[in-house]
């Protein structure tokens, strides 16, 4: 599904999704969206010092700015999602170290998942950008809790160090959108599909899609 370059017109823009994450591509397939993948692979270490809502906000406008110079007449979609603790930023950790780190500091606390979401086309000069913010509430985690679940493996690529969608998320309570939890705000992000002419397949008469 990786993107080739195209020239097309308004009205058979293809939707390209600026990311390689498995959950942000499986959203879009079960609502139903027709997209090709070209993962932006910004360097998300290298930016200015931001609030942690403003920072999700910044990369997802990045990426969005690198796969548009690349197929200037898609529709792009970019996203980014951070975990707040406080002012406190956790991103993806960069290993199993760090994951466990932490989930140490996620253990038994209410805390704030962002997602920066970034729609644009080039040829037409839209940009529109959006942010959506969910609480959870985790458990107190015991340390071998912690050290079977960093060595599942399942840590790996998600904001926190821990995934809602996992067998055993360590949630006990959450608010807002369970799927910007996940890692892309599915309302939202339709909201802004749709204002750049991008809607899912819808089904035929006979109920076939």
């Amino acid at each position: 599904m990786t993107a080739a370059p195209s020239d097309r017109g308004p009205a058979s823009r293809r939707l390209v999704l600026a990311s390689a994450s498995p959950r942000r591509r499986q959203l879009l397939e079960e609502a139903k969206f027709d997209f090709v993948i070209e993962p932006a692979d910004i360097d998300e270490e290298n930016h200015p010092p931001l609030a942690p809502g403003d920072l999700a906000q910044w990369l997802a406008v990045a990426k969005c700015a690198v796969i548009s110079d690349r197929f200037p007449s898609d529709v792009i979609l970019a996203a980014d999602t951070v975990v707040a603790l406080g002012s406190q930023i956790l991103g993806k950790p960069g290993d199993a170290a760090h994951a466990r780190e932490m989930l140490g500091q996620l253990s038994g606390t209410i805390h704030e998942v962002i997602t920066g979401v970034a729609v644009a086309c080039r040829a037409s000069s839209l940009k529109l950008e959006a942010r959506v913010h969910s609480t959870v509430q985790m458990r107190n985690l015991l340390a071998n809790e912690i050290d079977d679940y960093v060595a599942s493996g399942q840590w790996m690529g998600k904001a926190g160090g821990y995934g809602i969608q996992d067998a055993d998320p360590f949630v006990t309570r959450m608010s807002g959108d369970l799927t910007n939890i996940v890692g892309l705000p599915m309302q939202k992000t339709m909201e802004l599909l749709a204002a750049a002419g991008i809607r899912p397949r819808t089904r035929t008469a006979s109920g076939s899609g």
